[in-house]
């Protein structure tokens, strides 16, 4: 395999300086996302049991599963099968860009690779059961003015833009693939009737603590100041931190929100390791959430592997940049990449 050089963004191989731009290496991962899967013959073993195998899959899967969990995962495709229907997956997610990031408030590359891995893990099950699958991302952008101090208009450009990702990559999927965006708000009449209900909950939650706040641990502590865009006032009480945390304890109780995807034909997905959870990352090579991580290309000898990176990670990185523009690929974040050298 020929030896590789980076030069002001351009991936050069030698010695016959054969270039392969970041743009040519996105272009070709998608026309072989739209190629047919070459499925084994499965033989006389059952669809609903391959299924299963393909979901559970060591390839995919970046952890292990806990029986409780596996045994929802089969239940889930037994309902599903049995009724005929595509297999569901459901991704809560935050429904927007972490502020901390230059990209914000809109999705980047991070988000594409996401949609990409997503689509490489569930296509074999696309082939080999004709209902195929429905893959939902369940945004949370609702709360996220109250928790972390983020704008509407800001959630509502990262909205608008996911759905055009979700449009641009439609045509390399299978047919048989629905992929698709709902919010937590939308099943609320309006915003005062989600925050009415939040409210509520929040008194509820406060009650339980004996009209205190949740107890803190330092790992909670620095997730909070990684997503809360602090004001001045917010900062000169000492106690922001646990009043951020009660709000995301009581909005975890929403009634239109866990019953949504915590129903037993739903199967979750995670990003990031959570108890019981089905968790697979955001790339082959990556856990970090894709709302709050930008997205880069690392070179891998004649090509590139796919990055999601959090913001430390991005903060210690040596990357260059390289430009990129792809024919309808909308968006302020996609005319340029990392890339780590």
């Amino acid at each position: 395999m020929l030896a590789r050089k980076a030069f002001y963004g351009r991936v050069v191989s030698a010695p016959h300086l054969q270039i392969m731009t970041a743009k040519e290496y996105i272009i070709s991962t998608l026309e072989a996302l739209a190629e047919p899967v070459q499925m084994e013959d499965i033989g006389r073993t059952p669809p609903e049991d391959k299924i299963i195998q393909l979901i559970t899959t060591k390839k995919f899967r970046k952890y292990s599963l806990d029986p409780e969990r596996l045994e929802q995962i089969k239940s889930a495709v037994s309902i599903n099968v049995n009724k005929n229907e595509p297999i569901k997956f459901t991704v809560p997610f935050g429904g927007y860009k972490l502020w901390r990031l230059s990209e914000t408030p809109e999705p980047d590359w991070a988000e594409l690779f996401t949609m990409v891995y997503y689509t490489k893990w569930i296509k074999p099950i696309c082939e080999i059961y004709k209902p195929g699958v429905w893959f939902d991302f369940f945004s949370d952008d609702a709360v996220i003015k109250r928790m972390n101090n983020i704008p509407p208009e800001d959630t509502q450009a990262y909205r608008e833009t996911f759905k055009k990702l979700l449009k641009f990559i439609k045509p390399y999927q299978p047919e048989n693939l629905d992929m698709t965006y709902n919010r937590v708000g939308d099943r609320y009449e309006n915003q005062k009737a989600f925050d009415d209900e939040l409210d509520r909950r929040i008194v509820e939650t406060k009650a339980e603590f004996n009209g205190g706040f949740p107890p803190l641990d330092e790992s909670w502590k620095k997730m909070v100041e990684l997503n809360v865009n602090t004001t001045p006032e917010q900062t000169k009480d000492p106690e922001w931190r646990e009043k951020v945390f009660l709000v995301h304890e009581a909005y975890g109780k929403m009634s239109q929100r866990r019953p949504y995807y915590r129903t037993p034909e739903k199967i979750m997905v995670v990003t990031t390791p959570l108890g019981g959870s089905l968790c697979v990352g955001t790339t082959k090579d990556s856990i970090a959430k894709f709302w709050c991580g930008g997205g880069a290309l690392k070179v891998n000898n004649d090509s590139f592997r796919q990055l999601v990176l959090t913001p430390s990670q991005l903060e210690n990185a040596k990357f260059g940049w390289e430009n990129v523009k792809l024919e309808g690929l909308k968006g302020k974040n996609f005319s340029k990449i990392r890339i780590l050298n």
